[in-house]
């Protein structure tokens, strides 16, 4: 897969931003700046207000029938002030003058407080704008009648490609998304973000047994995006996967060499890796990766990397939510880490320079350091070949839900879909399977990459302190030796 990053366009989303969220609130950008300016005379290292409106829709359907519909309006703001490693924060959803002044006035106290620790930090590369999506408007699409009638498509599709297709659920979501922050600086930087997302889950019975499968996928953009050829896709590989799980044996138990599929597996690496590597866990120390930059911590030839850069991804962005543009992020390269994810009060503190990482949930949330598109670089191996060199082992071509500790980067992974391997040769699929084991140390135990990268189809969401934003992930092939696979079947 070749990773494309979009040239430079003349889409203007600040005076929309602006309109939006201040002219039609009664408020004057000089009255923003005024507050602002009150803020930083507190004494604080810095301050910003993050406005925000959002529309969002979601509509399911259940055999046929729409099951739920769902139509949501939310703006507010909110106001941020820090000192040393403290930070005063409040928000409020009414947008006026007198709520901004309020909020401005609550978090002033914290530079009232002693034991500032404030570091130098380095400017931002700020290029020329680049858009990464277009500013649409994915609800004024589609007409309410044409999204049910994509969902009964989709529905159609999956049942169209096998009879033991029992029950299919469809799904679809889309927001339009503006926002806009006034920095301390003097920038004010706005975006606006469409965000769409189909999904299908489908259930198949034979003699007694049932299985699910799921697929779908999104991005920043429209639903002209889902085509009939892609959720045909969708639909193929649901029933695809709920078919393979009719045959599944129970799944081996033991320690041995896994083969990960591209893509979705990708998950793997965002959680027991890409968390471990976002820089307030590093300045804590509470990261396995703390105080590593420049060591060898994955075998040669793993190269990690965090870009939001990428055209149309669930997980990319123009600017982050503290209006610094994202950028492409190194965090390991061939295999010594080179760095961290940072927002801009963690790199002030660690003495770096922000790398388009900071992320927060809504206008009534905290930005944090959080990924936006993370994956791994293409090696040179056939992927053919990867799995020919497997004499007895797992492939791991989905995966479902799983658990990680970013202290010492333990996890643990359900596959969704796996199979086992004997003399570089699928046998049979198995299910409830589960890979346990270390993200630092199994780092170090890749011993083959595939040339394949792919990411993932644009149904990621990671979560962090109770925040919830859109992500991608994605790798290729990838061969892990001396992994602990939990099941209860026997090979």
């Amino acid at each position: 897969m070749t990773i494309e990053h979009t040239p430079e366009t003349s889409v203007a989303a600040l005076p929309v931003a602006e309109n939006l969220l201040l002219d039609q609130q009664g408020l004057s950008s000089s009255q923003v700046t005024a507050v602002l300016e009150r803020v930083m005379q507190a004494g604080v290292d810095d301050a910003d207000i993050y406005f925000q409106a959002t529309r969002s829709e979601g509509w399911s359907l259940e055999e046929g029938i729409v099951k739920a519909g769902s139509f949501s309006i939310d703006q507010g703001v909110g106001v941020r002030a820090i000192s040393g490693e403290k930070t005063a924060f409040a928000y409020s959803d009414d947008v006026s003058l007198p709520s901004l002044k309020s909020a401005s006035a609550a978090v002033r106290e914290i530079g009232c407080v002693g034991g500032r620790q404030a570091a130098a930090l380095p400017g931002a590369e700020c290029p020329g704008r680049v858009e990464r999506y277009l500013p649409l408007n994915p609800i004024a699409s589609l007409e309410a009648p044409a999204k049910v009638a994509l969902l009964e498509k989709l529905e159609q599709m999956a049942r169209a490609l096998d009879p033991r297709v029992k029950q299919v659920m469809a799904s679809l979501s889309g927001e339009y998304d503006v926002v806009m922050v006034q920095r301390a600086d003097g920038q004010r930087v706005a975006d606006i973000r469409p965000l769409v997302r189909v999904g299908v889950t489908v259930i198949v019975e034979q003699d007694g047994r049932r299985e699910q499968g799921y697929a779908g996928g999104g991005g920043r953009t429209d639903y002209a995006y889902f085509s009939d050829a892609i959720l045909k896709r969708y639909a193929q590989e649901a029933v695809h996967q709920a078919v393979v799980n009719l045959e599944a044996r129970p799944a081996p138990a033991g320690q041995m060499s896994v083969v990960l599929g591209p893509g979705w597996p990708g998950i793997l690496l965002h959680e027991a890796i890409g968390h471990g590597l976002e820089g307030d866990f590093n300045r804590k120390g509470s990261s396995a990766f703390a105080n590593r930059i420049g060591e060898r911590v994955a075998a040669p030839g793993v190269t990690v990397v965090d870009d939001g850069t990428l055209s149309g991804r669930r997980g990319s962005l123009n600017v982050d939510d503290e209006g610094t543009p994202a950028q492409q992020t190194v965090l390991i390269e061939d295999g010594i880490l080179k760095g961290y994810i940072q927002d801009t009060h963690n790199a002030r503190l660690m003495g770096v320079a922000p790398t388009g990482n900071g992320r927060r949930e809504s206008y009534a949330h905290l930005p944090l350091p959080r990924m936006t598109n993370t994956y791994m670089m293409p090696g040179k191996m056939d992927p053919a070949e990867i799995l020919a060199s497997i004499d007895r082992g797992i492939y791991a071509v989905n995966f479902g839900g799983g658990q990680v500790d970013i202290t010492n980067g333990k996890f643990v992974f359900s596959m969704s879909e796996a199979y086992w391997v004997e003399n570089g040769k699928i046998q049979y699929p198995i299910k409830g399977a589960t890979l346990i084991g270390n993200g630092p140390d199994a780092l170090t135990r890749v011993s083959m990459i595939g040339n394949d990268l792919a990411l993932d189809s644009g149904v990621g969401t990671c979560g962090k302190e109770g925040q919830s934003v859109p992500v991608g992930v994605g790798q290729p092939t990838l061969r892990i030796d001396g992994l602990t696979v939990g099941g209860t079947g026997v090979a």
